[in-house]
């Protein structure tokens, strides 16, 4: 008798041991930054901001305390109607540059600039200092912003769209944030960008798992991203099987965990 409690005894300290490592894998493959130093500060790259490429639309807007000399130097606002048949809403929108595909804009009494490859803080002070270097403006207030700064987010997410982007940063957390999170199903530690630039599509993997995703040269992303989730190998085989089968698959790994619940009571009371 006290043999055969032994072997029991020993095959559920296995059973034990075995669904410990698989829930302590689940764990390690969810949550994110595990490597982290606690209570130790690490240095925040700077960034400078992304650069204006072929196809962004921009808006650039001149002021002074001379209002009667900006409009010759601003695009119109023009007036455009919103709503449904029942109730008409009277909007404005500013308009903007489209920049060509050598990087160019025309830019009023100014004309041709360059502008491919600036930031727009950049872009600003060029052309604060030609206003004043032509003696056009002497207190110019030159505004520029991105018009068309979208990302999209794609796989296992919960609200997988494309996102407008205020202002010129945002990280690929962030983007995903703003697609409501990975699913339980989205493989965490490879998450792809896939980035456009300069006739040349690159694509960056990431570990959500790891601080050294802050190293990634596409943590921050720039115009029209792609994030891509890739679904985890569960995932990928559910989707292969209909809705009464996925309920069979969840109450299976319910029960399992269960079991193992059980089995670990049964080494406590044993080893008593």
């Amino acid at each position: 008798m006290d043999l055969f409690k032994s072997k029991i005894k020993k095959a559920l300290i296995l059973l034990a041991a075995v669904g410990m490592t698989v829930s302590c894998a689940q764990v390690k493959d969810i949550a994110y930054f595990q490597n982290r130093l606690d209570n130790h500060p690490e240095k925040i790259d700077m960034h400078t901001g992304i650069v204006i490429q072929p196809k962004d639309m921009i808006s650039i807007v001149v002021s002074s305390r001379n209002p009667e000399l900006v409009p010759m130097f601003n695009l119109p606002v023009i007036s455009y109607q919103a709503g449904s048949e029942i109730v008409n809403v009277s909007q404005q929108r500013l308009m903007g540059y489209v920049v060509d595909n050598d990087g160019y804009i025309d830019f009023p009494v100014l004309g041709q600039l360059q502008v491919g490859g600036m930031t727009r803080w950049q872009l600003s002070e060029m052309i604060k200092d030609s206003l004043l270097e032509k003696g056009l403006l002497n207190d110019a207030v030159v505004t520029v912003e991105f018009m068309n700064f979208k990302v999209s987010v794609l796989g296992e997410v919960n609200h997988p769209g494309t996102f407008t982007v205020e202002g010129d940063k945002i990280t690929v957390l962030q983007a995903i944030s703003l697609a409501g999170d990975l699913t339980i199903f989205g493989k965490r530690g490879n998450v792809t960008v896939m980035r456009e630039l300069d006739g040349k599509r690159t694509f960056y993997d990431m570990d959500l798992c790891s601080v050294d995703l802050f190293k990634s040269p596409a943590y921050y992303l720039q115009q029209n991203d792609v994030i891509y989730v890739e679904p985890s190998a569960v995932k990928a085989r559910q989707s292969t099987v209909d809705d009464k089968g996925l309920r069979t698959t969840s109450i299976l790994v319910s029960s399992g965990s269960l079991l193992v619940s059980v089995a670990t009571l049964l080494v406590s009371i044993l080893a008593k």
